[in-house]
């Protein structure tokens, strides 16, 4: 009787572990790009073709390899950065399980040409499938090439799963991104299709980095932070003031040791420290540096390492929080610059000035008005354009009261009391009373118009009088690149305008007073998370729920009698159901029992 258990073909192991580390061009390029930063280099360079699909090729001046670990850099677990047991938790390189190079080959057309400095001449490898076909001494400069081509070919299945080129391209680009932002020393370039995509040169300073990747845009909105727990865990990095967010998470970057993570102590943390100064379904931009002893930190969590374990997460959690409140509090806007100031410190830093630049001392006689705007900041009333919005397409409103105060009758049964806290309708309906969200109303309402106005002509569109020009990051520009078509769909005119700038032209007539850059990101965001185009049809509601948020009166927005009135008229116009579209309920009714049984009545 014959086994049931067997021992894998070599091949076959390698592919299986290639699931575990390359899930797309993008691993391939991470895995890569972290042997350079290994192997000491102080250039980096990627060159990729059709979205990685046809080739990546990552060359770099590091120290290279000899002959024999030419040859052992393909094998399973042979690794030139664990040698003892202990060493799993004591890492301070990016790699180490060894089998990221044997995997990648296993499942593409892999030449790797490599020459130490010792050495006069180099050596190069062409492996096919996971099989060595060739290998020659070969002239090189010190430093290594490894050269991906034609990935997942032999793994058809899998080639499938890959998205347009654009789409990989942009993984690509996000993650150079992360890793150039953990590293300003080192010179990085990335090209796609035979142009310069990325080009960061060497920085002296993180804020330099930042504004090279991310955008220069949102630097004079960043915050210098260093802070030391006391117990081992060091904080440095830059943090966005809270009059700057994003709609998704994307653009927090968190490190432990170096190394990024995508880690919910630490995210959780970051959102915690921002509760109540950003707007719900908002948040930061965060570039985060996370030291601590090696030992204190499990990395081989997940095979991407993304993920980590802390040994004490409660008190990693708590001192980051602690930290960034305590910036946060120290800041302030200087009214007549605009720049952002600090209120907290009274010396420079100590470490990492190579990384973060010194923190500016200003007058401690501010420290209690911003105290108080800081506390205040979350019933700050938001910017929105005017009621008349959602009256028609052109904003014109119909003025219901010829004068100031007086209550007005709008349907039969419906009588308007008034606004309570800036943010709800009082209203008599027959005997009941009702409550009205005016946000989550006025949403509805635009919802309702914006899908109307798809299912029909399209959604009408209102040329800007002045383009807007958006300086996006890279991965930012690849999603809005690829979903070009798409934003014409929802009325947008938008146009490529060079690297990684783009115009906004027009925008959706409803929406023509909110703020398009804003608007433009959030979308782009909304649209990546949906996937691809020929998917949108089916997640079209999501959208158009992203659009009318935008466009909405907002809560603590003070209302004229005129302008409730014709928010509840608009209301009465369309089949909202009761709730808005992101599923809050838009009223609530207190019958008439209910509200004499409080008061012991009836």
């Amino acid at each position: 009787m014959s086994s049931k258990i067997q021992i894998l073909p070599e091949s076959l192991a390698n592919q299986i572990a290639a699931g575990e580390v390359v899930e797309r061009p993008a691993s391939v390029v991470k895995e890569l790009v972290e042997n350079s930063l290994d192997a000491s280099a102080s250039e980096i360079f990627v060159e990729i073709e059709k979205g990685g699909k046809a080739l990546v090729r990552v060359t770099d001046n590091g120290h290279g390899m000899k002959k024999d670990d030419a040859f052992l850099c393909l094998e399973r677990h042979a690794t030139s950065k664990v040698k003892s047991a202990e060493d799993l938790f004591a890492l301070h390189t990016m790699g180490f399980r060894g089998e990221a190079l044997p995997a990648i080959a296993s499942v593409s057309r892999l030449r790797l040409i490599t020459r130490s400095v010792e050495d006069d001449s180099g050596w190069q490898i062409y492996a096919e499938g996971g099989t060595i076909r060739q290998a020659d001494a070969v002239g090189a400069a010190p430093g290594t090439v490894v050269e991906v081509r034609n990935l997942f070919f032999n793994t058809p299945g899998r080639r499938k799963f890959l998205r347009k080129e654009d789409t990989e391209f942009g993984h690509i680009a996000d993650v150079i991104s992360r890793l150039a932002l953990s590293r300003p020393d080192i010179h990085f370039r990335l090209s796609h299709n035979g142009r310069n995509y990325l080009e960061a040169y060497r920085h002296n300073r993180l804020e330099e980095r930042v504004a090279a990747l991310l955008g220069r845009s949102i630097t004079g909105d960043l915050l210098p932070i260093e802070a030391d727990s006391g117990n081992g865990e060091m904080l440095v990095g830059l943090l966005g003031v809270p009059g700057i967010s994003r709609s998704s998470t994307g653009h927090i970057y968190t490190y432990v040791n170096g190394r990024f993570v995508r880690d919910r102590v630490i995210q959780h943390a970051i959102l915690e420290a921002y509760r109540s100064l950003l707007e719900k379904r908002r948040y930061p931009i965060a570039v985060l540096f996370i030291d601590m002893p090696p030992e204190t930190v499990d990395v081989n969590v997940h095979p991407t390492k993304h993920e980590v374990r802390f040994r004490n997460q409660q008190q990693v959690h708590d001192f980051i929080v602690s930290a960034i409140r305590e910036r946060l509090q120290g800041h302030a806007f200087e009214a007549t610059r605009g720049e952002s100031i600090s209120l907290t410190t009274d010396t420079q830093p100590t470490e990492l000035n190579r990384v973060l630049s010194p923190v500016n001392p200003v007058q401690r006689d501010y420290r209690e008005r911003i105290q108080e705007s800081l506390a205040a900041f979350n019933e700050k009333v938001s910017s929105a354009p005017p009621i008349a919005a959602v009256s028609t397409v052109k904003g014109e409103m119909t003025v219901w009261s010829k004068g100031h105060g007086e209550v007005l009758s709008m349907l039969d049964g419906w009588r308007l009391i008034g606004q309570y806290l800036n943010s709800y309708l009082l209203c008599q309906v027959n005997d009941e009373l009702v409550l009205i969200d005016q946000h989550a109303a006025h949403e509805r309402i635009g919802f309702e118009r914006l899908r109307t106005q798809l299912a029909s002509n399209g959604i009408d569109s209102q040329s800007l009088l002045f383009p807007v020009v958006l300086d996006l990051d890279h991965r930012e520009a690849a999603i809005l690149s690829e979903h070009l078509d798409d934003f014409a769909r929802f009325g947008f005119e938008v146009e490529a305008f060079g690297g990684r700038s783009f115009t906004v032209k027009s925008v959706p007539a409803l929406v023509t007073d909110v703020d398009a850059e804003r608007l433009v990101r959030d979308l782009a965001a909304e649209l990546n998370e949906i996937g691809r185009s020929g998917q949108l049809d089916d997640e079209i509601e999501r959208v158009l729920a992203v659009l009318a948020c935008h466009s909405m009166v907002r809560a603590n927005q003070a209302l004229s009698p005129s302008e409730m009135q014709q928010l509840l008229k608009d209301l009465a116009e369309i089949d909202f159901g009761s709730c808005c579209p992101h599923g809050r309920p838009v009223m609530h009714r207190l019958p008439k029992r209910e509200i004499e049984k409080f008061f012991h009545r009836g």
